[in-house]
């Protein structure tokens, strides 16, 4: 039987710019999140942990930072040994499951380090028949693992599209061995076999067995747009006219003052090779010019994804409100990291800590309980989200969690949690290894054994182009940041053991 503790519905997306919400950019158009905010609270600096998915997504369940939980970078793995929220959840009577993407594991596996989100068994649909969890603390999980028309397409999601009659979905994808440029911006996909439309179908079917069971339940629906590739089926592809919109760019000189990676993107053929390392995958290392009309092609075709997921979204929302379970679920929407078409310059994502690709969308809703019409600057970090799931339920947050419990920021009880987030980077050691401190102005980014980085005013400067790193004038102010990167570093450090004697 239900208890008065709240469930959790988290929705998140995959890669979105925090300013892609109807409610703060007029250009998009996202109705169903928008009545959301109204509804609730939107919170104006959510950061993430790491600009990349899978170290975030594992610190979303975990409650740790990357250099805690393990899986510090794309292509590592969250050890099936790592505690997180889903067993704790599940202990106090909570049903636990995950739709749409995880991304704890790499796409490719080893014999040590095995991987179920791999070739070859991610379209072994017929292990994936049987298989539907636990899976890190979730007991049920349907998962898919492409973006777009990508051929890593299979699992759950593949199964659902054939049990639907779409007997031919594998002329909508590439193929392994090469991409298929014939779909580009347009995704020939019909939308009613898009994997949104599969999220919002499974996320309310489980809605509704929690429902008519009197279950808690903590469910997270994750969606796979607007990563790219920029593909979005009819008549989406079409919303946004490109002439219309912001096309984001760089301003003469910024980089100047900037790191050396920072200006090798502004050339043609860079030469990275000082970075280079034995594994593929370092984000952002090439050149990042770009041809200006065709940028903003691809931003109108991102606006159509997120506004198809929008509609998706909407869904989800309108069946919870139907099942009558609005007042008693905490709705928490946010993304895994934000993500630069043009900004300084960049595309993509890679180790620029700008804001653009470091803080997130994110709006919590419960009516009665989280304030409504509500605009806050409180600091989150998605290492809070374990603790506060937790915190919400009224259950004790155990000592390997070193995110924040955020409960009072919820309720509007409290103006903020946290003074201070930190957001992590890392490849390889002698690569990228990057450290950021951000508080209520200022940002400072430290990478490891290199005597350059950035230091910003925010208030200042909200757009970051005037690196102070170097500035005579602002090397106290470094000196202090740098001593806080230090003691917030020291300050997320665990401890468990008691101390029960003086020796």
């Amino acid at each position: 039987m239900p208890t008065d503790r709240p469930n959790i519905l988290l929705i998140t997306s995959d890669q979105q710019h925090w300013n892609t919400l109807g409610c703060l950019n007029p250009e998009v158009q996202t109705p169903c999140l928008d009545r959301m905010a109204a509804e609730g609270t939107l919170f104006n600096r959510a950061y993430t942990v790491n600009p990349t998915c899978t170290p975030t997504r594992a610190s979303m369940i975990t409650g740790r930072f990357p250099s805690q939980h393990g899986a510090y970078s794309l292509g590592t793995k969250l050890s099936e040994e790592e505690p997180t929220v889903g067993p704790v959840l599940g202990s106090a009577g909570y049903r636990t499951a995950l739709v749409g993407k995880a991304h704890f594991q790499p796409l490719r596996g080893t014999d040590e380090y095995p991987s179920l989100e791999a070739y070859p068994v991610l379209q072994d649909l017929d292990f994936w028949r049987r298989f539907n969890g636990p899976f890190y603390g979730f007991e049920r999980v349907e998962l898919a693992r492409n973006h777009t028309d990508e051929a890593h397409v299979g699992q759950h999601y593949a199964i659902w599209m054939e049990e639907r009659g779409l007997s031919n979905w594998r002329d909508y994808f590439r193929t392994p061995t090469g991409n298929n440029d014939s779909q580009r911006r347009k995704w020939l996909i019909p939308e009613e076999y898009h994997y949104s439309a599969w999220i919002a179908e499974r996320t309310n079917a489980l809605l509704e067995q929690y429902a008519n069971a009197g279950e808690n339940f903590m469910l997270w629906a994750s969606f796979f747009d607007p990563h790219p590739a920029y593909l979005a089926p009819e008549p989406w592809d079409t919303m946004y006219d490109p002439a219309a919109l912001t096309v984001p760019g760089l301003v003469p000189g910024e980089h100047d003052r900037n790191p050396p990676h920072f200006q090798l993107t502004q050339q043609q053929t860079p030469d990275f090779s000082p970075w280079q390392t034995t594994h593929k995958g370092l984000h952002g290392f090439h050149s990042h010019l770009h041809d200006r009309d065709e940028l903003a092609k691809n931003i109108a075709v991102y606006y159509g994804m997120i506004s198809l997921m929008d509609k998706y979204i909407g869904a989800i929302l309108d069946r919870l409100d139907s099942l009558g379970l609005a007042e008693n679920t905490l709705v928490l929407f946010s993304t895994d990291h934000g993500h630069l078409f043009g900004h300084h310059g960049l595309i993509a994502k890679g180790a620029f800590h700008y804001d653009d690709l470091l803080r997130v969308p994110m709006i919590a809703r419960m009516p009665g309980t989280v304030p409504a019409g509500r605009r806050t600057d409180a600091l989150w970090s998605h290492a809070d989200f374990a603790p506060t799931f937790l915190g919400m339920a009224g259950l004790d947050i155990p000592w390997w969690m070193t995110g924040v419990d955020q409960t009072g920021v919820l309720r509007g009880e409290q103006e903020q949690a946290r003074d201070h987030v930190l957001v992590e980077n890392r490849h390889e050691v002698d690569t990228i290894h990057v450290k950021t401190y951000v508080d209520d102005r200022y940002k400072i980014t430290a990478y490891y054994r290199q005597t350059y980085g950035e230091l910003f005013d925010l208030a200042e400067d909200p757009s970051e182009v005037n690196n102070l790193w170097d500035s005579p004038a602002h090397q106290d102010l470094k000196r202090d940041l740098l001593l806080k990167l230090l003691w917030a570093e020291m300050g997320k450090e665990p401890v468990w053991m008691p101390r029960v004697a003086g020796a």
